[in-house]
């Protein structure tokens, strides 16, 4: 099954006025205007493949509609992706950044295109045990390699807001959960006022990712064969990215990892699988924390906390995107279960309190 499509007239930009900013910055494009696709899996940030002859790019801009303009900041994405290429070779390399609205209607970037694997519900099933399990791992020591740079060396050490972290991705989220939500969704007062009475304080200060999920991360296709070691070429979607809390973004992560045990225990939460980390030998959540604390040396974590963080974070995340379907400024089919979705995690985060 393919990820791509035609591109949504809603989500359409003039390909040859692109194009022609693009020479001006990459040297060496074959003649001739690319063939375009959209990327069908994400629901932030809009993502389409350029298709030239013998090369193909990929092109990132915020959607159209209402949007919370720092989610959809293209400069920070770009910024973080820059700095990171020396001391993290896991991000796509960046080839021109426009900034001139005039161009296609917003800003946007233009990325190599990473050729492997991106593995999904639909496409991993032949996945053996041992291996899912070697994924498992590699999935764990990617991120904490990312949490384990230099922030000053990499020349981030300003990009941040400094200490307090938790407390304004608290408050923060859960501004913007009272300020989208609809009429048909919980009013999450409960889980907002656990989440305020219960925030510990930061415990270091990283590049963190802001959406590590498998299905963000391209694997060396020819790595996934028995007798192999799976290996990560590319992490992809860095639109979150910013300099916080490493805890925080484990919490945020485990609200979409999907486990063995979830089906039996609570299927609707295991109907919003996204990944394929319920396969036989992935890890479980608790596996996970345990295999990041030891590599990072954390002790004595309150994960509690960080896990009804995650889970209220993306019923946020999921509910601004229901917001703006609702309201009829994006047309996108895939958003349509989103109030269901949040609706179970509310209540899901409600609890785990």
């Amino acid at each position: 099954m393919t990820d791509r499509s035609d591109v949504r007239d809603e989500d359409a930009f003039d390909v040859t006025a692109m194009d022609t900013w693009l020479r001006a910055y990459v040297a060496d494009l074959p003649d001739g205007v690319p063939a375009v696709q959209q990327f069908t899996k994400g629901a932030s940030n809009l993502t389409y493949r350029l298709d030239y002859p013998d090369r193909m790019l990929v092109l990132r801009r915020p959607p159209s509609g209402v949007k919370a303009a720092s989610a959809h900041d293209m400069g920070r994405e770009v910024h973080v992706l820059e700095h990171l290429a020396k001391p993290y070779p896991y991000v796509p390399s960046v080839l021109a950044y426009c900034t001139d609205d005039s161009v296609i209607g917003s800003p946007f970037y233009v990325m190599d295109y990473l050729e492997g694997t991106i593995l999904r519900p639909d496409n991993s099933s032949f996945l053996t045990d041992e291996l899912a399990s070697d994924i498992g791992r590699v999935y764990v020591d990617r991120w904490a390699d990312l949490h384990s740079v230099d922030i000053a060396a990499a020349g981030l050490a300003d990009w941040g807001k400094g200490p307090g972290y938790v407390d304004r991705q608290v408050f923060g989220w859960s501004d913007r959960y009272r300020r989208a939500r609809t009429d048909d969704v919980p009013d999450g007062e409960d889980v907002m006022a656990w989440l305020e009475a219960n925030r510990p304080a930061d415990v270091a200060a990283c590049v963190i990712h802001g959406d590590w999920r498998l299905d963000n991360m391209v694997m060396d296709t020819h790595s996934l064969a028995d007798g192999h070691q799976p290996t990560i070429i590319g992490v992809l979607d860095w639109e979150m990215a910013t300099i916080g809390d490493p805890l925080m973004d484990v919490g945020a992560a485990l609200a979409y990892w999907i486990d063995s045990t979830d089906a039996d225990v609570d299927p609707a939460f295991a109907s919003l699988k996204r990944q394929p980390s319920d396969l036989p030998g992935m890890p479980t959540r608790a596996e996970i924390m345990r295999r990041y604390s030891e590599r990072m040396g954390f002790v004595d974590v309150n994960w509690r906390f960080y896990e009804v963080y995650g889970l209220f974070r993306l019923a946020v995340i999921l509910q601004q995107i229901w917001a703006r379907y609702r309201a009829g400024q994006t047309t996108n089919p895939a958003f349509a279960p989103f109030g269901d979705a949040v609706r179970v995690l509310i209540a899901r985060a409600a609890r785990s309190r």
